[in-house]
């Protein structure tokens, strides 16, 4: 997904350079204008032959301009781990995970439970099973747990992404699982939050409203240039993904201010342990 997008902005980028039309890019690899447009978003495979035409037509003969792009469109189509579990993975959220993997700073606000990126196997399960009760087979819940814990491994990998997480109190005091699975997570947490790559924040009970009316949301941002930030907003049947600049600046204006409000790291950490205790 993240390699399509890059190649996509790029090809977008020299396409525009030259004033080439989608119409007259499409008529050359024997395409519509449509499906040029979605190839330039990301949202299709590239094959290698008609990147090769294209890049022809924008006037890009040499070589060792021709091979890094050439090589994304011969990777573009290579599957991710996460595609294994398309069984239980909606296609709007396999989407999100393919970006939180090439990710290098996630940012995150979660009010009604703790982020899946932090949870434990056993306070997974009972998220997934409460989300989910009486529909999903004992497998299918097993495979969601597998799921989510394969995504944790992005945050001790070589090149761990840099998580901010900041939780509403109400997510640390709502006892899924009963008081065992919380100490457990509880205590987990508190390891997480040693992690130099994690910075997790508390909102207080005490602090009263704040700014994050809006509810639940990620904000991804990436090294590469041509991957723009976005903002992912998970809805019932379905995802919002906000891409566009003022949109992303008003997210990242409600963390910024979020970060302010709620306690710092170390303060954070005691109110972890408090509610551990009283679990």
């Amino acid at each position: 997904m993240v390699r399509r997008i890059l190649l996509g902005t790029q090809l977008r980028r020299l396409r525009e350079a030259c004033g080439v039309t989608r119409e007259e890019a499409g008529y050359s690899i024997r395409a519509s204008e449509s499906k040029i447009s979605r190839m330039e978003l990301g949202r299709v495979s590239f094959k290698p032959r008609d990147v090769a035409d294209l890049l022809t037509l924008y006037g890009v003969t040499d070589e060792a301009e021709r091979e890094p792009l050439l090589g994304l469109a011969r990777s573009s189509g290579r599957a991710g781990w996460w595609h294994s579990y398309s069984d239980v993975l909606p296609s709007w959220f396999q989407t999100y995970v393919g970006l939180e993997a090439a990710a290098e700073r996630i940012g995150t606000y979660e009010l009604q439970f703790v982020h899946g990126l932090l949870q434990t196997e056993d306070y997974a399960h009972a998220v997934v099973v409460s989300g989910h009760k009486g529909h999903l087979s004992r497998a299918e819940v097993d495979r969601r747990i597998a799921l989510r814990l394969g995504r944790q491994k992005l945050l001790v990998a070589e090149n761990a992404p840099h998580l901010h997480c900041v939780l509403d109190e109400a997510a640390l005091r709502r006892p899924f699982g009963g008081p065992r699975v919380m100490d457990e997570q509880l205590r987990v947490l508190l390891e997480f939050s040693e992690h130099p790559n994690i910075t997790l924040q508390v909102v207080p009970f005490s602090k009263g409203g704040h700014v994050a009316e809006s509810g639940a949301f990620t904000l991804l941002r990436f090294a590469e240039r041509e991957l723009p930030d976005l903002v992912y907003v998970e809805q019932l049947t379905g995802a919002l993904y906000l891409d566009k600049r003022e949109e992303v600046a008003a997210y990242q204006v409600v963390l910024d201010r979020l970060g302010s409000t709620a306690l710092g790291r170390d303060e954070s950490r005691g109110l972890i342990r408090e509610i551990r205790q009283r679990h």
